[in-house]
């Protein structure tokens, strides 16, 4: 009898999901041709072509979009199959340091359903700035820290990826040309760190008018008509808009990483890494 391998069609699935054979090895950890021969073996097994050529790239055809259906069905059993037989080893407390602005981004799409498959594990969430999360004197408070780094500092962290640094504002209020007015985070925010520099750099005239430390006190303000911040593109709240103006400097990138400190109990932290770093790879 016939038999579909669950690796190629954890492959096709997300090829079909990032948009692409190159990203899904990127994903996957695997070369673009490994990634090709997977879903060759797959279109081999069923007779069918799963892609159709456009342009420079493959997109799903119907068949793969029928076959889709089915293959997140079959991973979604063979996962919850693990999850139930892990459930049982799995629970304690996990002590999770992040910043505010992905607190509140990326916890709410993570913290529901890690829950629901761990529910013997207790999260104590702390947000703060990066630069206190891992202050040494801080270090021993948390477990887990997803914290940002400048590109050029080096990290024993776990680089998750380089994000762009983004000017993000309210895109039914006015931008001025000739003025910024800035809403930031306090000092030793790498973000506002890096806008300063980058402005010092300009002729444009700015000021900062606001500060607070809280993501939710920084869009208050910006819909307020206070000014405009900076983020990383994976932390831009729904409410905010990326603004693309050629008179604002280009911020460059930061790194994502994470700090994974747990000896007590490691396969949690793991877990909630791999909950993380899956999240943030997919809103890139």
């Amino acid at each position: 009898m016939k038999q579909l391998s669950l690796d190629n069609l954890r492959t096709f699935v997300t090829v079909v999901e990032q948009g692409g054979f190159a990203k899904a090895g990127d994903l996957l950890g695997r070369s673009q041709p490994a990634v090709s021969l997977q879903i060759k073996k797959l279109e081999e097994q069923l007779g069918r072509r799963l892609f159709t050529k456009l342009g420079q790239r493959q997109v799903v055809n119907q068949d793969g979009k029928t076959l889709l259906n089915y293959a997140k069905k079959m991973l979604n059993l063979n996962d919850d199959v693990f999850r139930q037989f892990e459930q049982s080893s799995l629970r304690g407390r996990l002590r999770l340091g992040i910043p505010s602005e992905f607190a509140t981004t990326l916890l709410p799409s993570i913290i529901g359903e890690f829950s629901k498959q761990y529910p013997d594990v207790a999260l104590e969430v702390t947000s703060a700035l990066s630069r206190n999360l891992l202050d040494d004197s801080k270090r021993s408070d948390f477990d887990l820290v997803l914290a940002l780094v400048p590109p050029s500092q080096p990290t024993e962290g776990e680089l998750v990826l380089e994000d762009d640094l983004v000017w993000v504002g309210d895109p039914t209020r006015p931008f001025s040309r000739t003025n910024v007015f800035l809403v930031l985070a306090p000092d030793g925010c790498v973000y506002r760190s890096r806008v300063i520099e980058m402005l010092k750099q300009q002729t444009i005239a700015w000021r900062i008018t606001y500060t607070n430390a809280d993501l939710y006190g920084l869009i208050a303000a910006i819909q307020q008509g206070l000014g405009v911040t900076a983020l990383a593109r994976t932390s831009v709240p729904s409410s905010l808009s990326i603004i693309r103006n050629p008179s604002l400097p280009t911020l460059g990138k930061i790194k994502i990483c994470l700090f994974n400190q747990d000896t007590q109990h490691p396969q949690i932290s793991a877990k909630l890494s791999e909950f993380i770093m899956a999240r943030l790879k997919n809103s890139a």
